[in-house]
């Protein structure tokens, strides 16, 4: 990103480079007069509002993430524009001069244009796979895609049927090929459907294991890092 930014705006000026919740909040307490800020939402210790619950910032952010289910959250946080990676440098550019057409810090959110935002990005997830086995293709819908899983260097379909299939994909491209509010990546090993999670049981170390019919037998478990936004995303 901030290569993309150079090239797109060489005028703009790169003070900090920030990794985590924690060096963001001490940054910025001790720096006020910043102008702009470009967050991703996930964060190495957390989400990135948490920045800005803990610090009183007046100048307009734009977030850039892999999923949309933070757009409304993004917008409410100062937020001017919310930038989905792989991030294009046209949409970059637009964000920048939307930036510079505000004469005022506190940004004005164009609820139409999130929505549009949202309903654009929704038309581009996967409705269904289609898989090779032996010499046919099979036409795999999404509503029957309990989970997918990695294994040995491979990534595989598990279906309603309890069938297994090798998908061409890695878990980190799914994860922008799925709809965030169907699909959750609990783990590095599985992303699991909302539909199908069956029961939700609370595990060691402050984790949640989740059953799902058909895989009964796995140790399907929420990452300690993740269980916070699982929680958000079940809506609890």
């Amino acid at each position: 990103l901030v290569r993309l930014i150079g090239e797109v705006d060489p005028s703009m000026n790169i003070v900090a480079k920030l990794e985590s919740v924690r060096e963001s909040v001490e940054f910025l307490r001790k720096n006020k007069n910043i102008s702009l800020i470009f967050s991703d939402i996930q964060l190495g210790d957390g989400l990135s509002f948490e920045i800005f619950e803990k610090t009183e910032l007046t100048c307009p952010i734009i977030f850039t993430t892999a999923y949309n289910q933070y757009a409304i959250k993004a917008f409410k946080a100062n937020g001017i524009d919310y930038l989905l990676k792989p991030v294009k440098s046209d949409d970059l550019e637009k964000a920048i001069t939307k930036f510079k057409q505000f004469s005022r810090p506190a940004p004005i959110t164009d609820i139409t244009a999130i929505a549009n935002l949202l309903l654009e990005r929704k038309s581009e997830y996967k409705s269904r796979f289609m898989i090779k086995v032996g010499e046919k293709i099979k036409v795999i819908p999404i509503e029957n895609i309990p989970a997918f899983y990695s294994m040995e260097k491979a990534t595989f379909i598990f279906t309603s049927n309890q069938r297994n299939y090798v998908v061409d994909y890695s878990l980190d491209q799914l994860q922008t090929l799925l709809n965030p509010e169907q699909f959750f990546r609990i783990n590095r090993k599985y992303i699991v459907s909302l539909d199908y999670i069956d029961e939700i049981f609370a595990w060691s170390n402050s984790r949640l294991k989740i059953k799902i019919p058909g895989l009964e037998e796995e140790n399907i478990i929420v990452a300690r890092d993740r269980t916070k936004e699982f929680k958000e995303w079940l809506g609890e």
